[in-house]
């Protein structure tokens, strides 16, 4: 149902502005970054702020909740990944939004609904890289 990891699997590699962003996921932490002027979260990470431009940021500590805004359920396999697996975007708590995988949830329109709670997993990937997938929040 879903995909163990994989060493097959396509996996980032980070770049001077993403480094802290990968240093966090292999710590378990989801990392965001925050402008200081307008107070904005956003995500993917880069140098300034695209609300207002600023380049006065800081990094902060997602809380790692999250709801589902859209999702489709893949039946085409991709490296790494068995079909059918969940490709989604997320809403972060704190406001920006991601794309994702979901997991722990059967991949079925049954089980995913549009605003459904979800929190964030980090799966090892390889001894360098982990990912940040997520599941529905109620899972144990």
């Amino acid at each position: 149902m879903n995909s163990p990891p994989s060493s097959s699997r396509l996996l980032p590699k980070a770049t001077p502005e993403t480094q802290h962003f990968w240093s966090g996921i292999s710590q378990e932490k989801l990392l965001l970054q925050a402008c200081n002027d307008c107070s904005k979260h956003y995500f993917p990470p880069r140098p300034f702020c695209p609300n207002c431009g600023s380049h006065s940021v800081l990094v902060t500590q997602s809380t790692g909740k999250a709801s589902l805004l859209s999702y489709v359920i893949s039946a085409k396999p991709a490296p790494g990944l068995e079909a059918p697996y969940i490709v989604a975007i997320v809403a972060l708590h704190e406001g920006p939004q991601m794309m994702t995988n979901i997991i722990n949830c059967a991949p079925s329109p049954d089980s995913l609904h549009i605003g459904m709670p979800l929190r964030v997993v980090f799966q090892r990937q390889n001894d360098e890289v982990s990912l940040p997938l997520f599941e529905p929040a109620e899972h144990k």
